[in-house]
Parts: structure tokens; C-alpha cells; sequence
């Protein structure tokens, strides 16, 4: 049995896996890879055809996964990769005898060189598959799930940097000189950084042999039970859309850059830094979201982007000054929609789709089954682009080439695998269209700026200040990390996180954090928790809330109440007007008053007004003169009246007056004594002689016909000649509660 590797002693050695990518990625793109490569098969005089035929090895070779996984799986994984990715610099070394088979062959050297080319990659293919196969279940062994997406975001990050710089390397060689001896300093180069590359790799734990009897599920048997995985073979035939849109679209872009849109062959090499400039500038974001939001929505958001590509190389105007900025603008786009399918479909692969006890089969038919589909497209390109040499033409602004049916082709397979992929399991809790959609909400660039500054932020008032900025930024995004604050040691933290959280759009597991602060130990926070949920209005709260009006500390009944009253609980309302009338604490009488005028609830109105009578706070009269308006009709009037009337009470009152003077005028059942007393009242209030004002409004409101009003706006009106008659002018609740049940009177008429 092989001894268990700890996380710990996986991450400690995981910067020698980096190293190891970064000196890899110079290898690959100064040799056998990306555009140099393409660009020195095309200085050798090949025609499209054997280029697709030469590029389509390296897949192809995956198939002998099918046949070699049982034996790489007992000699060891990391054993067969250190020898196999040795053996590969090889090729590198075969590569830089080019230009001597040239010499030796003059007059038939285009055929000759092309089997030693085609020789060499075979070799190279051969090796670098073998390694790839063991390569596969190795790295699922030393790379820890839980860090799985992070951590390829880093490596991406390093290798880029590193793949940037090598480009730059690579385009001003091949700009400024000429002939093949250009192609062989960079394949020297990239052959002395592959040989590091294995000493880095060394360092990376586990690979031992398995044993015969565990390694009977690599066989060929366990190879085809893994093809009876339903959401296996989904997964595969998605792969092989994606692969056959991609591979041969970005295997031939170069040429097509080149041929018809007129780049020199430097700046296509340049193009390829624009492409790791996409990478670079989103990986670390698609690793992150992977880890925390799962590897489907983020494959299917990379694939996405993806389906736009052949769009913006068909369009692409050819031979203008700008073209090359565009194609610039372009390979960056395509960086970060090809980072977004790879980090989303490698995580799935590793950590969802492929069992930990049967990865070496499982990964054998991934392999073989990549190589097949991915071979399969350069090589029927190369084929298409040649059969297709004399396609030109202008369909409006458009041009058509020989690269159009490639553009084509390439789309409408993009298609078809975002399609499939949406068919494969999630293995997360977030839908697709719901992490789309989180981009959409507040601001996605402030979320992610707080994020990143969160995790640095390590006094008390950074974190407060970070917590609240978190809120801010109105985004889903924050969501996990407010719920960690929520659990800070400070309870300023935690506080502001309460607050912050209500600024997000509602969600389960924010609604789940702030409901075990409800019924903990803290009734401070358990109060701005109550008061938090009713602002996000997730019905699922309902219960709960009603459990704290059972607590001994009356501000959590408070604004538990009030939280219920925000979420609609209509089934409170019995409760709330029976508390009303029975509970001797006034401050809760006014928080049930509340409650029970913002659910509208017409039966207590009497109730209401009984507890109005006896407030004399300013503040608080005017919370329970807004219940019982809101009772009566639109609260959004009764609010305009009331900053009307603080600025200056007379002119406000008259103007209102005025108005229904005009609308008494109309009517055809007011009395002209009420149209009178409506002018006189209306004169009080502009000469600002509240005492007589007041009188004759308390006069006005009883002489109002009440025949056809409802029993809650007769009730207000009773109730307000009364207590206007007694206090005057010095409770104004009074008279704006008079003013907007008038309003509402005449509305509704």
C-alpha cells in the first residue's frame, strides 16, 4: 500500500511543480508548440496538408494510453513521467539537425525533410504521451482538491509570465533575422529549459507503483466500464466538440494571420503574448471561482467566450494598419475564454468526473480519447485549407478565404459542446445562469478588489473598513467572505458584516449565516440580525422570527416584529394586535403598531389610535401617524406632505388645501360650506396663524360627508377632529394624518 501523502507535504512542494511549468513552457512554445513552431514548418516549405498532418501527431500519440496504462500504473507514475519527459529533449536535439539533412539532401530536401520532421514530432509525440499518462493521475495525487483551481490559477500565472517573456525573445529573433538558423537558437534554448524542467519535477511527492492487484482497474476491461458513466461520456463527447472547434482554429490562426491578414511574422509571434496576456490577466479569477463556485459554470463561461473567436477572426478586417491591434485585441480575448475552459474542464475532470480508485483507467480512455479527436482536427484542417485554396470573395463588408469554412466549422461545434457540457452533473451548488448572473449586480470590480484586499486585511479597523466595503459593492461575490466575518473575533467585525450582508441581494446561505446570529448569545447582534433579515425579505425567515418575539430582551421582540411586518407575515397579525392591547411596555406597543399599520392590517386601527393619543414624542407619534396612513391608502403622499410641512407647516398645509379646494369645487355632493371653510383654513394657514388654523381644519374634517368612506378613514378623521380641538397646533401628526386621509378620500372618489 502506498503510504498517504499529507496536505501539508503536497503544498510545501508544490513551488517545484511551478518551476517546473515555467521552464516547461519555454520548452514547448520555442520548440514543438504555438506559433514558432508553425512558422518553421511553413520556412520549410510545407504545404498546409503535411503541416495539419505533422501537428495532428502529438494527439494521435494519446491512443497508446489504451494499451500502456496497467504497465505505467505498476512501474510508477512519477518514475514513467521523469524518464519519458527526459527522453523528449531528444527531439529537441533531432530538431537542430534540420538544417544539416538539407544539405545532405539539395535537391529533393523537401520530402526528406519532411520525414525527418515528421519522424522527429513521432518521436516526441511518443514520449511526450507516454509522460502525459502518467503525468494525469500523479498530479490528481500531489495537488490537494481544496486548493486544486488556486493553485493551477498560480502555476498559470508563473508560466505565463514566463511564456510572455519567452515570446518577446522569440518575436524579436524572428523579426529581425532571417533563414532557419533563427528557428534553431530558439529550439536550443527551449531544449537546455526542458532538461531543468525534469530536475523541478523531481521534487513533486507520490507516483509510487501500485500494486497488480489495484492496478486490475486500469485494464482494459475497467477501461470500457468506464464508458458505462453516463456523465463520463458526456464530458468526452463535449471534449471532442471543444477539440475539434479549437485545435485546428488555433493550430492554423498563425498562417492565417500571415497569409490574409497580413502580419509579419513577428507579429504573429507577438499575437501569442496577447493570448498569455488574456491568461494572465484572468486565471487567478478562474481558479478562484472554480474552487469556490465549482468547474461547471466556469467551463461553460470560458466555453462561452469561446463561441465568439471564430466570429472576430472572420470579420477581421485584412491588410489595414490597425488589423494588428485588433488581432492583438483578439488573442487577449481568447487567453481568457481558453483559460476559463481549461481551469473549469480540468478541475471537473480531476476532482468530479475521474473516481480516485479508478483514475488510471478512467484517465487512459480521457487520454487515448483527446489524442483521437485532438489529432484528428489539425490533421482534416490542414486537409480543408487546401482543398479550399481558392475560395476568395466579399460577401457585404465581409471577406471570404480559404479560412472561412475553418470559422465556420469551428462556431457551430462551439455550439454543440456548450450544449452537451450543460447536459454533464453540476458538482457545485451554483447554476450556470446564477454565476453569470453575479457578475451582473452592484459592482463586480469592487467586489472583487475588496476580496482580494480582505484576505491581507489584519487590524481591527481594516477589517471593519474592508467588511464594509464588501457590503458596498451590492455583489453576490462578497457573500462568502461576509459570512466569514460574521464569525470574526471582533465584534465591530461582526457588526458590519450584520450590516453589509443586508446589502446583498438574498440568499440561502446568507440568510442561513444570519439566522444562527438570530438565536445566538448576543442579543445586540441577534437585534441588527432580525432587522437585517427583514431588509433582505426572504420569506424562509418568517419562522425564526416569530420564535425570538418569544425572547426575554424586548428589542429583539421589537424588531423581530418589525422584520415580520417587512416580510409580509399576515398571519401575525392576530398575535401583534393581541400583544397591542395587552402588553404594558409602550416601546413594544409601538414596534406591534408598526407592524400592523405596514401590513395594512384594517382591523386595528382603533387600536392604533388609542396608542397615538398617548405618545407625545415627536419622533414617535410620527412613526405611529405613518402606520395608520399607510392603513388608510399610499404612504408615499403621506411622506411628501410631511417634509413639505418641515420646512415651513403654514405654506405647505395651504397649498394642500388649495388643492382640494379645486377638487371640492368639482365634486358634485360637497356643500359650499365645506368649499368655504376649506378657503378660510387655507388663508389661517398661509398668514401662518396656526391656533385659528388648526380650529378650523378640526371644523372641516367633522363637516367631511362619511357616508362612503371606510370604516378605518371615518375612524382617523373622528379621531383627528378631536385631538385637534384639544391639542391644536402642537401635534402636527394630527394634522397631516387629517391631510392624507382627505387625500385619500377624494382619490378614491
Amino acid at each position: 500500500m502506498n503510504t498517504e501523502l499529507t496536505n501539508l507535504e503536497k503544498i510545501r512542494r508544490l513551488r517545484w511543480n511551478v518551476a517546473g511549468s515555467a521552464l516547461n513552457a519555454i520548452f514547448c512554445f520555442f520548440t514543438f508548440f504555438g506559433s514558432v513552431f508553425v512558422l518553421f514548418l511553413s520556412e520549410l516549405h510545407l504545404d498546409k496538408t503535411r503541416i495539419g498532418f505533422l501537428l495532428s501527431l502529438m494527439p494521435l500519440c494519446g491512443l497508446i494510453a489504451l494499451f500502456i496504462a496497467p504497465k505505467v500504473a505498476r512501474f510508477g507514475f512519477k518514475r514513467t513521467y521523469l524518464i519519458f519527459w527526459s527522453l523528449r529533449n531528444l527531439a529537441g536535439g533531432m530538431l537542430l539537425l534540420t538544417p544539416y539533412v538539407i544539405y545532405v539532401f539539395p535537391h529533393d530536401n523537401t520530402n526528406v525533410v519532411f520525414l525527418w520532421v515528421a519522424g522527429t514530432v513521432l518521436f516526441f509525440a511518443f514520449c511526450r504521451a507516454v509522460g502525459e499518462i502518467a503525468y494525469n493521475p500523479w498530479q490528481q495525487e500531489f495537488i490537494p482538491d481544496h486548493i486544486r483551481g488556486k493553485f493551477g490559477a498560480v502555476n498559470s500565472i508563473v508560466a505565463t509570465i514566463i511564456s510572455i517573456a519567452a515570446m518577446l525573445v522569440a518575436s524579436y529573433v524572428i523579426g529581425h533575422y532571417t533563414g532557419l538558423g533563427r528557428y534553431m537558437v530558439l529550439i536550443a534554448a527551449g531544449t537546455v529549459a526542458g532538461i531543468v524542467s525534469i530536475r523541478c519535477y523531481a521534487q513533486s511527492p507520490g507516483g509510487l507503483p501500485i500494486q497488480a492487484a489495484e492496478a486490475q482497474v486500469a485494464n482494459f476491461k475497467g477501461m470500457m466500464a468506464s464508458l458505462k458513466d453516463r456523465n463520463f461520456r458526456f464530458l468526452l463527447i463535449g471534449l471532442a466538440l471543444v477539440l475539434l472547434g479549437s485545435g485546428p482554429l488555433f493550430s492554423f490562426i498563425p498562417l492565417f494571420m500571415k497569409e490574409q491578414v497580413g502580419l509579419t511574422s513577428g507579429k504573429v509571434v507577438l499575437l501569442d503574448i496577447g493570448s498569455f496576456l488574456g491568461v494572465l490577466l484572468s486565471c487567478y479569477l478562474w481558479g478562484w471561482a472554480s474552487d469556490r463556485y465549482g468547474s461547471k459554470p466556469i467551463m461553460l463561461s470560458g466555453l462561452f467566450l469561446m463561441m465568439f473567436l471564430p466570429i472576430f477572426w472572420f470579420i477581421i478586417p485584412r491588410h489595414f494598419a490597425w488589423s494588428p491591434s485588433l488581432a492583438f485585441l483578439i488573442a487577449l480575448f481568447s487567453g481568457v475564454g481558453v483559460m476559463g475552459w481549461n481551469t473549469g474542464f480540468g478541475r471537473y475532470l480531476f476532482v468530479s468526473a475521474v473516481p480516485e480508485e479508478k483514475k488510471t483507467a478512467y484517465l487512459a480512455v480521457f487520454y487515448a480519447w483527446a489524442g483521437l479527436v485532438g489529432g484528428t482536427g489539425p490533421l482534416l484542417a490542414g486537409r480543408l485549407l487546401d482543398y479550399c485554396h481558392s475560395f476568395s470573395g466579399k460577401v457585404l463588408f465581409l471577406t471570404v478565404d480559404p479560412f472561412t469554412p475553418l470559422f465556420v466549422g469551428s462556431f457551430f461545434l462551439f455550439i454543440l459542446a456548450w450544449l452537451t457540457m450543460n447536459i454533464v452533473q453540476a458538482d457545485g451548488a451554483m447554476p450556470v445562469r446564477k454565476f453569470v448572473g453575479m457578475f451582473l449586480h452592484g459592482n463586480p470590480l469592487m467586489a472583487l478588489e475588496s476580496l482580494l484586499r480582505y484576505g491581507w486585511a489584519l487590524e481591527e479597523a481594516d477589517r471593519v473598513s474592508l467588511t464594509q466595503r464588501l457590503g458596498d459593492a451590492k455583489n453576490p461575490l462578497s457573500g462568502n467572505e461576509l459570512i466569514e466575518a460574521l464569525g470574526d473575533p471582533s465584534f465591530s467585525v461582526r457588526y458590519e458584516a450584520i450590516v453589509s450582508v443586508s446589502r446583498l441581494p438574498a440568499d440561502p446561505k446568507l440568510i442561513d449565516a444570519l439566522l444562527l446570529v438570530l438565536v445566538g448569545n448576543e442579543p445586540d447582534l441577534s437585534v441588527a440580525a432580525a432587522w437585517a433579515l427583514g431588509k433582505l425579505g426572504d420569506k424562509s425567515a418568517i419562522l425564526p422570527l416569530r420564535e425570538t418575539m418569544l425572547s426575554e430582551f424586548s428589542l429583539l421582540q421589537a424588531h423581530s416584529t418589525r422584520a415580520l411586518a417587512k416580510l409580509g407575515d399576515k398571519d401575525s397579525i392576530p398575535n401583534f394586535m393581541e400583544k397591542l392591547r395587552t402588553e404594558p411596555n409602550d416601546k413594544l406597543r409601538l414596534a406591534y403598531a408598526a407592524a400592523l399599520g405596514m401590513l395594512r392590517a384594517r382591523e386595528s386601527t382603533g387600536d392604533v389610535l388609542a396608542l397615538l393619543k398617548n405618545i407625545h414624542d415627536p419622533i414617535l407619534a410620527s412613526e405611529l401617524a405613518l402606520a395608520l396612513a399607510r392603513i388608510v391608502g399610499r404612504e408615499g403622499y403621506y411622506i411628501q406632505l410631511w417634509r413639505a410641512t418641515r420646512k415651513e407647516l403654514g405654506t405647505a398645509v395651504a397649498q394642500t388645501l388649495i388643492h382640494f379646494e379645486k377638487e371640492f369645487s368639482g365634486a358634485k355632493k360637497v356643500h359650499g360650506e365645506i368649499i368655504t371653510l376649506t378657503r378660510d383654513c387655507a388663508a389661517r394657514f398661509a398668514q401662518n396663524e396656526l391656533v385659528q388654523a388648526v380650529a378650523l381644519l378640526s371644523v372641516l374634517v367633522r363637516k367631511i360627508p362619511t357616508e362612503s368612506l371606510s370604516e378605518p378613514s371615518v375612524l382617523i378623521l373622528r379621531e383627528c377632529a378631536e385631538r385637534l380641538t384639544e391639542s391644536g397646533p402642537s401635534r402636527c401628526e394630527y394634522v397631516l394624518l387629517a391631510l392624507h386621509t382627505l387625500n385619500e378620500t377624494l382619490s378614491q372618489r
